[in-house]
């Protein structure tokens, strides 16, 4: 009787050994297995391994921002820390929608992701600020806010949503690209389907250009285009670029629609779960990650017009758009908005921009 205690006592040890080696396996989109602890420390092999999943929608294409965001984030992080924290990386929508990874990050089965500023507003409405058509005058400006108080202070303001942004990287301005119309003017839009995100101010800004706007997923978009189920879409020239549109659509329209920053995002109990020093060191990785997409964005925009325009598409420049114009006409959008986003919010950031 004794031996069969003793016996059963063992295998129950056995088991329990067995169920913990099968928890620290590691699942792209979720917290591996071997994830920090609180208390861990950073450097060499002092602190324990972990591994980071990271993931974006776009595909992996050196020019693609979303792409070059994760990239160089998981450069300098395993160069860092001498490869003891990992950093791998699922693009084209391998961890699922922006909103799917969003909600994965809180819930702890996606560990990070480069999102889409627009879908961010849909959790946190203050972001929506940033989304506004026509905002922002020009690049600098946007950079400047971004980067200042007004940006700090969007970072702050989403604690508690279970999702930590750690920098804001760049897609830079969303222009319009149009499989068969020319836009100058706001006139030229009305009545074309285009493709948005099913965010509130995209929605608005649209329907305030009389335009049809027609949500879908990303992954959806360009056999839409080809079958002509939409007209258009808007994006950032390197998305554009690097993802399969001068096969399809004949013009890329320079209006400067909306300014679409990135934020690098992490699931806050897991980075809550690090210590300090891992803390910053992920930080610092992604601030000088996003600095790297904009530098690029920088650097190729004017090889990417010339090479699109070589592949048969038709480049409408800044200067031919009616800006005034498009201005006026979206200021439906701002009206309708500023309950959405929060008067506060809304008059800090034309205070910012000169605006108020």
């Amino acid at each position: 009787m004794k031996l069969k205690k003793i016996f059963a006592s063992v295998l129950a040890g056995a088991m329990v050994l067995s169920l913990a080696a099968c928890g620290n396996s590691a699942k792209p989109g979720g917290t591996s297995g071997n994830g920090a602890q609180p208390g861990n420390t950073s450097g060499g092999g002092a602190g324990k391994s972990l591994t980071l999943s990271i993931g974006y929608t776009t595909a992996s294409n050196d020019d693609d921002p979303y792409h070059l965001t994760a990239l160089r984030f998981k450069e300098i992080v395993e160069e860092k820390t001498g490869g003891r924290i990992t950093v791998n990386e699922y693009p084209s929508s391998q961890l699922g929608s922006e909103p799917e990874m969003w909600e994965g990050m809180q819930t702890g089965t996606c560990d990070m992701a480069v999102m889409t500023n627009a879908y961010v507003s849909s959790y946190v409405p203050a972001n929506g600020t940033l989304d506004l058509p026509f905002i922002f005058s020009d690049l600098e400006q946007a950079r400047s806010v971004v980067d200042g108080e007004f940006g700090k202070s969007l970072i702050d303001n989403m604690a508690g949503t279970g999702v930590t942004c750690l920098a804001f990287s760049e897609g830079g301005f969303r222009q319009l690209c149009t499989r068969s119309a020319a836009i100058r003017t706001p006139g030229d839009l009305s009545g074309l389907k285009i493709r948005c995100m099913e965010t509130k101010t995209y929605l608005s800004a649209y329907a305030s250009l009389g335009v049809n706007a027609t949500p879908m997923a990303w992954g959806e978009l360009l056999t839409a285009l080809q079958q002509g189920t939409v007209d258009g879409c808007d994006a950032p020239l390197s998305v554009l670029y690097t993802n399969g549109f001068p096969d399809i659509c004949q013009y890329i329209d320079n209006v400067n629609l909306f300014y679409s920053p990135l934020p690098i995002c992490i699931s806050t109990n897991l980075f809550e779960s690090l210590s300090a020093e891992d803390q910053q060191l992920l930080l610092d990785a992604a601030v000088q990650a996003a600095k790297a997409a904009r530098d690029n964005n920088d650097a190729t925009a004017e090889r990417m017009e010339s090479d699109l325009t070589e592949q048969g598409m038709t480049i409408i420049a800044e200067d031919e758009v009616d800006n005034a114009a498009f201005r006026d006409a979206v200021q439906s959008c701002y009206e309708e908005m500023e309950s959405y986003v929060g008067s506060d919010w809304l008059a800090k950031i034309k205070s910012e921009v000169g605006l108020s």
